[in-house]
């Protein structure tokens, strides 16, 4: 019997290339190519990649060809037609040269084929355009012989007895799964349009499956490797790009389900928890969660890293992990006592009842936020196993304070309308702003005590076509060369309008696991280095995010046309921006939001 694991998050995978040079790829998926395929030392080559012959740039947008680790690979999030043709990686050191070829094919409705095992879930594939808007699910039938049969798939959820359910519900990604597949599910099925276009077919085989091999940790339950480099330089610029490149692909997901609301999530505080659970997994898991979290694989420094992040960001964020399970499992004494020393979690036992446990939880929510947070769990299963948590706390003052005496102002939001805001105004405030062509926004930063720095990127106007070119334009790269420049442009004496605002939100943590290549977790996980005795899989993923700006400055925890005189330069931030909290001292991000209706 499978055990249950919860995960909680305070405030939070991905595609495998299979071998071969002509790949057929549907809108809206990813696609990561390597440079080579074999296990190698190119230290120092030069590596080129070409797109029809045309030299690819290391700082092209997103949604088109990114190199990544110095050319080791090329990532295209967000596949669309124009990204189909040749692509070509060359390497070439001393007198050596080296081509690898793919030539890729974009097909908005393949034929698919899938076999499944009998009680297995199947995954039913089926994209929207990127281009186009999504207002309604797509339609799903089965062929039946003269007439097709109408399918009625649920939301996806934790329900065992839905058993056809949309995975993403109103996403790009219209995949329908199918749980506990039977005989009778074979056949071909048809996903569509509203308006009755052909997006895919699937032929859905079912086969029985054959005696599974009982559940065994051999060879998985040794300690995670000690780091053998701790003063290593390059250790800490490396998580922290790692972190940087999951937070825009984390931003990428959330804009994508939720395209005109309020956004708000820690990106250091999923990296936490999940590097945390990283020091658990083995084998395909830990190289799941390894991609998820953007580190290279066998990072053994990774959790030596995060706790020494963790100090340094100590000043300003406190980061509390911590580790409940059910005492009739018996954890890993390696995984405990590494907890302990990276996390500074000692695992505590859950109690007797959901509503001693419940309690338990949300109080410990509550006390490391600040109180900012005070319920993250409506209760907690009798089946749960396991529960990692992770809450990030921010207190930012600001360095130059705004008038205490309230002022009234409009916001205008995405479709036009006017909403009435109170106002933080300072008639000269002291600011570095620019406007940042790549990203086409107007960008300001705001110096914060504790060595942090409040960034807002203000799009063209208040229409969504401007917003979601900024959004589109954000990449870890993009983000990096933005505050370069701000950094470097020097601060000035300018009228400031910012609107007063409270965010608590929690975004669909199970969709952007999911979304994140970590799907394993809820089915097959391999979490041997914690617990060996018995599968553990994940129940349930939770985050939720609080940010406040106010006169004092920034708090944050995760878990009218204004008639002012204008003798300075202005910055109104009063219609939809985004906004990105940074840690000077660390170089990562802690926050990112976005504010279309305060």
């Amino acid at each position: 019997m499978k055990q249950q694991a919860l995960l909680c998050l305070l405030l939070q995978l991905s595609f495998e290339l299979s071998s071969g040079t002509s790949l057929l790829v549907v809108p809206g998926s990813s696609l990561e190519l390597p440079c080579f395929s074999f296990q190698t030392d190119f230290t120092g080559a030069a590596i080129t990649w070409k797109f029809n012959g045309n030299e690819i740039n290391a700082n092209i947008q997103n949604g088109s060809p990114r190199v990544k680790q110095g050319g080791m690979y090329l990532f295209i999030s967000l596949v669309t037609a124009a990204n189909e043709g040749e692509y070509s990686c060359l390497i070439k050191e001393s007198d050596m040269e080296m081509i690898t070829t793919y030539k890729v094919t974009v097909d908005a409705s393949l034929d698919h084929t899938i076999k499944v095992f009998k009680g297995s879930t199947a995954h039913l594939p089926c994209h929207f355009p990127p281009s186009v808007e999504v207002k309604a699910n797509a339609r799903w039938s089965k062929e039946t012989g003269l007439d097709n049969e109408m399918l009625n798939p649920e939301d996806d959820s934790p329900d065992e007895n839905n058993r056809l359910a949309m995975l993403y519900p109103l996403d790009h990604d219209q995949t329908m799964i199918i749980r506990d597949a039977g005989m009778e599910d074979a056949g071909t099925y048809l996903c569509q349009s509203a308006e009755g276009k052909k997006l895919s077919s699937v032929n859905v085989i079912v086969e029985v499956a054959p005696t599974a091999a009982p559940h065994s940790c051999s060879g998985f339950t040794t300690a995670w490797e000690p780091c053998q480099d701790e003063n290593s330089r390059t250790g800490e610029p490396m998580l922290r790009e790692s972190i940087t490149e999951f937070s825009i692909k984390l931003y990428s997901y959330l804009r994508e389900s939720q395209p005109s609301s309020n956004l708000l999530f820690s990106p250091i505080s999923i990296t936490g928890v999940l590097s945390h659970l990283l020091l658990g997994a083995r084998g395909d898991t830990r190289k799941a969660i390894e991609r998820a979290v953007c580190v290279p694989h066998d990072f053994h420094c990774v959790h030596l890293q995060m706790k020494k992040l963790r100090e340094k960001l100590a000043g300003s964020l406190q980061m509390a992990s911590q580790i409940y399970y059910n005492p009739e499992i018996k954890l890993s004494e390696s995984f405990t006592n590494q907890s302990i020393q990276f996390y500074e979690a000692k695992p505590v036992m859950l109690l007797d009842t959901s509503e001693k446990n419940t309690e338990m939880i949300n109080s410990w929510v509550a006390n490391k936020t600040n109180n900012k947070i005070q319920q993250l769990v409506d209760s907690v299963s009798p089946s749960t196993q396991l529960m990692l948590l992770n809450a990030v706390t921010f207190t930012g003052q600001w360095k130059v304070k705004y008038e205490m005496e309230p002022k009234k102002g409009l916001f205008t939001k995405l479709d036009g309308d006017l909403v009435i805001v109170q106002v933080l105004y300072h008639p000269r405030y002291k600011v570095a702003m620019t406007y940042v062509d790549q990203l086409k926004a107007q960008v300001a930063r705001f110096a914060l005590t504790g060595d942090s720095s409040l960034y807002i990127l203000l799009p063209r106007s208040n229409k969504v076509a401007d917003l979601q070119q900024v959004e589109e334009s954000l990449t870890d790269t993009a983000v990096h060369q933005m505050i370069q420049e701000v950094q470097s442009t020097t601060p000035e004496h300018m009228e400031v309008s910012l609107p007063k605002i409270e965010l608590d939100v929690q975004p669909d943590m199970n969709m952007l696991i999911k979304k994140l290549g970590l799907s394993s977790l809820f089915e097959n996980a391999n979490l041997c280095g914690l617990y060996s005795e018995d599968r553990v899989v994940l129940d349930d993923a939770r985050h939720r995010a609080f940010l406040a700006l106010n006169e004092r400055g920034v708090e944050a925890g995760a878990v009218t046309t204004m008639s002012f005189s204008r003798s300075f330069p202005s910055f109104s931030a009063l219609r939809p921006f985004i906004m990105l909290l940074w840690s000077d001292k660390a170089n990562v991000p802690l926050f990112i939001g976005r504010v279309t209706d305060p």
